[in-house]
């Protein structure tokens, strides 16, 4: 019982209302544990915000799958397994594209040129850097806006358009072979 004398109904309890269709008692079951489902999440992905969105899809897919809950089963075990198939799922896909590119890559022969293979660096790099970063380098660098411009677009601080773009630009050029 908390302060005001009310006792707080059990994951089980929840969960049951849940399956029957109680919208306000899987909305507190996620309350309760999308902390530990998006925790779960951001020690296994790479990315932070990828992380968050699998977190999100995997508790939508759990209202769906609800019923699929064992009576006795824990629902943060529940919720961090489909979180975690999620997130295999998503890796899955990952390999299978890169397995894709990698296949077209070696079938065109003709454009293993140093320029592709730059380009393809330069892509890489571009993926590899922030969302934030990538987003004033594509602005910035590669469309030729200024930074108040960008910061504007953004709705970022001047200052961190700056730093964003030179460094950036340094990863860029690191991808490129060449110094900053």
């Amino acid at each position: 019982m908390d302060a005001g004398g009310a006792s707080h109904p059990t994951d089980q309890a929840l969960a049951e209302a849940a399956k029957a269709g109680s919208s306000r008692a899987f909305s507190e079951l996620v309350l309760r544990h999308q902390a530990a489902v998006r925790g779960f999440l951001r020690r296994v992905c790479a990315d932070p915000s990828e992380a968050d969105d699998m977190a999100q899809e995997a508790l939508v897919t759990a209202w769906t799958k609800i019923g699929t809950l064992k009576p006795d089963a824990s629902v943060r075990s529940w919720f961090c397994g489909l979180a975690w198939r999620k997130a295999m799922t998503t890796q899955r896909g990952r390999a299978r594209s890169a397995a894709r590119d990698r296949q077209w890559l070696e079938t065109r022969p003709e454009f293993d040129t140093p320029a592709a293979r730059d380009q393809i660096a330069v892509r890489k790099a571009l993926d590899n850097l922030p969302e934030d970063q990538r987003a004033v380098v594509a602005l910035c660098l590669a469309g030729d806006w200024s930074h108040a411009e960008a910061a504007e677009a953004l709705g970022l601080p001047l200052g961190t358009v700056k730093s964003h773009a030179a460094r950036g630009r340094a990863k860029l050029l690191e991808a490129m072979g060449e110094a900053p």
